[in-house]
């Protein structure tokens, strides 16, 4: 059987996909950066600590641990020369990707190449893990209104003209006006934001579909508790999430939350 390294940044992902894995009978080590990870989440999971200022000591313990199949999940700050002490090879990547001005979809493509002139195969995780992503019309017992839909309608629009940027993955629509476009401030910035940007109307919808130009199995799109709990606070109607291209971290506590206060969390597919 194949032996799965999971690279895993921080957030809940490496161990959402993890134990899917392992539950279907799949050999999985979670590669975890050293003084950062949450030891709670990585309980009873068999980890190796990694870090990140030596591309080759992760190489070497990949090996080690006869990994052939990687997968790069969770939220992983680009390091900064001034912070680290890097060794000559990560020095030299990082001249040419973390500090250069590429977006995240490219760099993320780029660090896979690296990992994969290595010798190591990119598994293509979502193949393997479908039950994990959205792919119900609507996932809740309210479903969008009228008003919400026109601003889904509004937002596949503009979604086809931004969407081939590599920016980000959510906008917020209102009165079918867009109030933002998330950028490098993230999701939940851009909910806190756009609710200060709300005029008389509709309550206003929060849309997230993956970039046209995004790599298949990097950069999911995801919502989770935090982000029904943000649209909650700020007063909107919901959520839109691509189907069968969205992750749904907690996905029974961030139904029964998105219930429990009306709200509805619904599928689309884009345009």
């Amino acid at each position: 059987m194949s032996k799965i390294g999971i690279i895993s940044g921080g957030g809940k992902l490496p161990v959402l996909i993890g134990n899917n894995l392992i539950v279907k009978n799949y050999d999985v080590t979670f590669f975890v950066i050293k003084d950062t990870f949450d030891k709670q989440i990585f309980s009873n999971l068999r980890t190796v600590e990694i870090q990140l200022n030596s591309i080759k000591k992760i190489f070497k313990k990949l090996e080690e641990n006869k990994i052939n199949k990687i997968i790069l999940a969770g939220n992983i700050s680009r390091p900064s020369l001034k912070d680290i002490n890097f060794d000559f090879e990560t020095i030299n990547f990082a001249k040419k990707l973390f500090l250069s001005k590429k977006g995240d979809n490219e760099l993320l493509i780029a660090i896979t190449k690296l990992f994969e002139d290595k010798g190591f195969e990119y598994l293509d995780w979502k193949n393997y893990c479908p039950e994990l992503f959205a792919n119900k019309i609507n996932l809740t017992n309210r479903t969008p209104s009228k008003d919400a839909n026109l601003n889904l309608n509004k937002a596949l629009n503009v979604f086809k003209n931004y969407g081939n940027l590599d920016i980000g993955q959510s906008l917020i629509v209102q009165n079918e006006i867009v109030l933002g476009l998330e950028a490098a401030e993230g999701t939940d910035k851009l909910i806190i934001r756009c609710n200060g940007l709300k005029t008389n109307g509709d309550q206003g919808v929060l849309i997230k579909a993956s970039k046209y130009n995004q790599s298949n199995v990097l950069d999911i799109p995801t919502i989770g508790a935090k982000t029904l709990k943000l649209l909650i606070e700020n007063n909107y109607e919901g959520v839109f999430v691509e189907k069968n291209n969205c992750l749904i971290i907690d996905r029974d506590e961030t139904i029964n939350l998105a219930n429990s206060n009306n709200l509805f969390i619904s599928t689309f597919e884009k345009l």
